[in-house]
């Protein structure tokens, strides 16, 4: 009977989170572009992200941190595998309150779409040439502010290959109008998120894989950025596959034990140092690698 009421309590509690949170998305006009980051709605974004990646089970490992400046105003720019990419990136990333440039149907999800628009992330509309020219403008002015970090995919789009699709490169004169740096990032994992649920936990890795300081990105053309930018992401994803596959040979393969294999161990070791390597480091069979 205790486990009855525990489970009414939680449940609603849950619901009068929700009704909470509808309640204050109707003070948003949903077809605004808000000018003002708004410290409030973005506690609220944060708060009910964290709760969604933990009922999720969602595992976020990250590397190279130490390479984002703090106390300035960034142009975040990386690759693009699946709707959880901004989700899970203005989480990790919240110390650096990221507005992210994306598409209109975004801006139409429950609760989550009218937070962001007070958050003040962009919609683009990628038909119209010259309206996505005016939204590149209002980011490059709510950097100039400093308002906020920019968050955008220069490949435009979802992609659904291991190959990075085109450059957008349009998108960096973000960056050269507002004289700002241009961290690159690469995430890997998130297309399996929604074959995962329920049935295990989801391990994404977030990658800062290189910083164009703002000097560099004044005297640098666009596509010379998304060169530099898309050169940084194919470097950074290849090794993480690479790591990846030494990982799963290492632990699935009982006979393991030769110079490639502790070369590859030791590989690992130096370049990542996350839970999946971690928890090999301690496995008896193991340790002779590290």
């Amino acid at each position: 009977m205790i486990v009855v009421y525990v489970l009414g309590f939680l449940a609603a509690l849950i619901l009068a989170y929700l009704i909470f949170l509808g309640v204050c998305s109707l003070f948003i006009d949903p077809r605004k572009e808000y000018e003002t980051n708004s410290r409030f709605y973005r506690f609220l974004l944060y708060s009910a992200t964290a709760a969604s990646l933990r009922l999720l089970r969602i595992k976020v490992h990250t590397t190279g941190f130490e390479k984002i400046p703090e106390g300035k105003k960034l142009l975040f720019v990386g690759n693009h595998r699946s709707n959880f990419d901004p989700i899970i990136e203005w989480q990790v990333l919240k110390k650096w309150e990221l507005a992210f440039i994306s598409k209109e149907a975004n801006f139409k999800i429950p609760f989550f779409g009218r937070f962001i628009r007070k958050c003040c992330f962009l919609a683009i509309d990628r038909n119209n040439p010259r309206n996505a020219l005016g939204t590149i403008e209002k980011a490059s002015e709510l950097l100039q502010k400093g308002e906020v970090c920019v968050g955008v995919y220069p490949e435009g789009t979802r992609n659904r290959t291991e190959e990075l699709l085109p450059f957008h490169n349009g998108v960096f004169r973000i960056a050269k109008k507002a004289e700002a740096p241009v961290v690159v990032m690469a995430i890997k994992g998130t297309e399996k998120i929604h074959k995962n649920v329920l049935r295990r936990r989801s391990d994404i890795y977030l990658d800062i894989a290189d910083l164009i300081p703002a000097e560099e990105v004044k005297i640098m053309k666009t596509a010379e950025i998304g060169k530099r930018v898309k050169n940084a992401l194919e470097v950074k994803l290849s090794d993480k596959e690479s790591c990846i596959a030494g990982v799963r040979y290492i632990l699935y393969n009982p006979y393991a034990g030769n110079g490639r294999c502790k070369d590859e161990a030791k590989r690992l070791a130096d370049v990542y140092d996350n839970a999946v390597i971690i928890n090999m480091s301690r496995i008896n069979s193991y340790k002779i690698f590290f």
